[in-house]
């Protein structure tokens, strides 16, 4: 994409516009499905929303992928006791979604599988259904998460499981 073009884009979106999206009503649904979809799993799964790079990010060429690897190194998903842990990483400007695993998951979920449950998500988001989309990504992510990684007894809950806005 055209680096005008895009920068126009992240200047235009708003956080108004991202809060309106996920009023506080949706993060709590969202946040009870991820809560409900780790009790099938032992995996640790997070969702970040970002409205917008800054202006410098986008002059540098930073993409979506960069900064959702940013976003997984500063939430700690890579902390957990079993290398577990996933990131759903929003960003609205760009209309992308991208996913990163943790260590743990290498060799074990093939890249079209992620991409998969990135493409559902992005079918929603297109269409308006922001609360779909997401709660569309819990579910599919859940899936491959449950296959890998299956819940045996009590598990504890390393990472918070409401959505983050940026």
């Amino acid at each position: 994409m055209n680096r005008i073009i895009r920068l126009a884009r992240h200047l235009i979106e708003t956080r108004f516009a991202t809060r309106r999206r996920f009023t506080p009503a949706v993060l709590d649904r969202v946040e009870a499905a991820v809560a409900a979809a780790e009790g099938a799993h032992c995996g640790e799964l997070r969702i970040v929303i970002e409205t917008d790079l800054d202006a410098w990010s986008i002059v540098a060429g930073k993409s979506a992928r960069q900064r959702a690897l940013e976003v997984f190194a500063g939430a700690r998903v890579w902390d957990t006791e079993r290398n577990n842990g996933i990131l759903l990483y929003v960003l609205f400007a760009d209309r992308a979604v991208e996913i990163v695993a943790d260590r743990g998951f290498n060799g074990l979920v093939a890249p079209a599988e992620w991409a998969a449950v990135c493409v559902k998500m992005q079918d929603e988001f297109r269409k308006g259904r922001w609360e779909h989309g997401i709660l569309a990504g819990v579910g599919a992510a859940a899936g491959l998460l449950a296959r890998h990684f299956p819940g045996t007894g009590p598990q504890g809950n390393e990472l918070p499981d409401r959505p983050v806005l940026l």
